[in-house]
């Protein structure tokens, strides 16, 4: 049915954002993760979702999915992403507390990606108050472990998404553009195992682990190359027990992204083959999570122009393209499904202590999305 057009208020929509983004919710706090379930739970009951609440997996918050009717039955529209963050609880109390600044409004999460996320769920509440019922129906997917590479989520994500004729992912747009294509990432652990000895008065009769671990990270990142787009990146580091005695044992975690399938098969085959460089030390590598290579195809394009369209009639002309910050999205446009990410909210600072979204952008992108959930048919 149809009934008047949805309204849309700003200071609503952040009052709303500013509830989600006070529940801090790092991947590794599964309790926390689960509060924000909670609320989005809640936020969807209120439309008259169906509410369905699965085990990610030991370690990790839950996996909420809900469902909206649509005017039609059949294949509808999956919205996909994340309620956890890469903010370690008490960063609102120290480094990046929930404030505003002329356009730009501050606080852990918010880009990335609980205002996305939120202005979604607004979206979707405005249409329905407006009665307006989406043409096909909707299904929300809240994933508790993106920020990790979604290691326990990934298949649920897949098979979920091939139920559905489109995929709607409310990531932090680019530069305000949509995202019709992301990069390949790989994850790799890394692992030295050295010999210990007293680090005053035996030390030469000791292996540094942690010696080994410094060498092969200026190794790993000297592979980046600037001109084809392919980074690698050591982002933790862990080793030794005491100062005083040669560390044993040394771990470390790289991210790896490329932006075509040679360069990540090349990529791998580089991290798999690395030996040693020190003698008498032991050194491994694993591959972890992939996020696989989401390149644009027709029915993307088709989606992105339905998108611009929509777009053009709020006022403003968004823009899209390929990029290097992976999401869940990887999953569902490698497989083929049209795929359109990078609908959240404008900003910046995505995973640091200046991470912020535009005010200016909240009611064009929630009503970009209502203009999707209305129009795809």
């Amino acid at each position: 049915m149809s009934g008047n057009a949805p309204a849309f208020d700003a200071d609503e929509i952040l009052e709303g954002i500013k509830t989600w983004v006070l529940v801090e919710s790092p991947t590794s706090e599964p309790a926390r993760v689960n509060r924000m379930m909670d609320l989005a739970a809640e936020a969807m009951a209120r439309l008259g979702a169906t509410i369905n609440r699965e085990s990610a997996g030991e370690g990790y918050g839950d996996l909420l999915i809900a469902r909206v009717p649509g005017r039609t039955e059949g294949p509808g529209i999956l919205v996909l992403g994340h309620l956890d963050t890469v903010h370690l609880v008490g960063t609102l109390d120290r480094d990046l507390p929930w404030r505003r600044d002329g356009d730009k409004v501050y606080g852990p999460g918010i880009y990335d990606m609980k205002g996305g996320m939120y202005a979604a769920v607004y979206a979707l509440r405005q249409l329905l108050r407006a009665g307006t019922t989406p043409r096909l129906p909707v299904t929300v997917m809240f994933v508790p472990n993106e920020e990790v590479g979604s290691p326990t989520t990934r298949a649920r994500i897949e098979d979920e998404a091939r139920r559905h004729r489109y995929v709607l992912v409310p990531e932090p747009a680019k530069q305000g553009r949509l995202v019709t294509g992301r990069f390949a990432f790989a994850r790799f652990r890394l692992h030295a195992r050295g010999r210990p000895a007293h680090a005053g008065a035996t030390l030469a009769r000791g292996r540094s682990a942690i010696r080994e671990m410094v060498q092969q990270v200026l190794r790993i990142e000297a592979m980046s190359n600037p001109e084809t787009g392919v980074t690698l990146s050591v982002g933790i580091i862990q080793g030794g027990t005491f100062v005083n005695v040669v560390p044993i044992e040394c771990r470390a975690e790289v991210l790896a992204v490329m932006p075509s399938r040679a360069a990540f098969e090349e990529t791998c085959v580089r991290m798999l083959a690395l030996e040693p460089i020190s003698p008498d030390v032991a050194f491994t590598v694993e591959q972890g999570p992939v996020r696989p290579l989401f390149e644009p195809n027709d029915g993307v394009l088709a989606l992105y122009d339905r998108a611009e369209a929509i777009a053009k009639d709020i006022g403003f002309v968004p823009g899209h393209g390929s990029f290097g910050g992976g999401s869940d999205g990887n999953f569902t446009g490698a497989l083929g499904i049209p795929t359109l990410d990078g609908l959240g909210l404008c900003g910046d600072g995505a995973h640091t202590h200046d991470e912020h979204v535009l005010y200016s952008s909240l009611v064009p992108r929630a009503r970009l999305l209502a203009g999707l959930f209305e129009a795809l048919d």
